[in-house]
């Protein structure tokens, strides 16, 4: 079944036109508000100088709000990889949820399955890659937890839209909670960059404070049962299995 597209068309974008080989990205959102219309209203509201390219409503509905060639306000200071600014080089996708602040829940099955569809027709039509397909909270971790660790990155992995680990959950679980000396410490770090996370030098404390929310921000996506921000031996092994796959 084909997935129809309604509009709502949002003015917060920049109104010079992109070639479509500068889309490289797909940016998973929440939108964290409690009302969906308070999303919608925001979304399409000059004074918010927010925005998005695509919503997708509770009930599985899908507008554009920004065409994909206009570069749309979602992703903010951001970095991934060599890349900055990501807003130029992605299209942005908000899933009505109302997030961490507004009691968390799970995404719906038609909100899914809508995005499933609308994430393979961007696949398609501008060759992304399945590394590119990121959370809010990989391209800026210091500010964003979105869309969060309820957000089914496996199922999605399954359907080819964005990577996941390949290891099963008995060997995770033997590992949770054991402590890395610092030359593990140091492998999961390297590990990171290769995956794209940005991270910086260890030896400062305030570099250390930034670094905790990349460890955060890569439980929420890749395990996403315990989101703590501490490194133990099982993101040790997930990492490296990503790194593998991460080019």
């Amino acid at each position: 079944m084909r997935l129809k597209i309604f509009s709502n068309y949002s003015p917060n974008f920049y109104p010079i036109k992109r070639h479509k080989t500068q889309i490289k990205f797909l940016i998973f959102h929440y939108t964290g508000m409690k009302k969906e219309s308070d999303a919608i209203n925001k979304l399409t509201n000059i004074k918010s100088d927010v925005s998005c390219h695509y919503f997708i409503k509770n009930n599985g509905e899908t507008f554009v709000m920004v065409p994909d060639l206009y570069v749309s306000w979602h992703a903010g200071k951001s970095r991934w990889k060599h890349y900055k600014s990501l807003n130029r080089y992605s299209i942005g996708i908000e899933i009505n949820n109302p997030g961490h602040d507004f009691n968390y829940k799970k995404f719906s099955k038609k909100q899914i399955q809508s995005l499933i569809k609308l994430s393979k027709l961007l696949i398609k039509k501008y060759k992304i890659n399945s590394e590119n397909i990121l959370g809010h909270s990989d391209v800026a971790p210091e500010r964003k937890r979105d869309p969060g660790e309820k957000f089914p990155w496996k199922e999605l992995s399954k359907k080819s839209i964005g990577l996941w680990h390949s290891l099963s959950i008995k060997l995770l679980k033997k590992n949770r909670k054991i402590e890395l000396d610092k030359v593990s410490k140091k492998m999961f770090y390297n590990n990171l960059s290769k995956i794209g996370y940005r991270i910086k030098r260890t030896d400062n404390p305030k570099n250390r404070k930034f670094n905790n929310y990349i460890v955060k921000a890569f439980q929420r996506r890749f395990r996403q049962e315990l989101v703590n921000g501490k490194l133990d031996k099982e993101c040790l092994i997930i990492s490296n299995n990503l790194a593998k796959k991460f080019s």
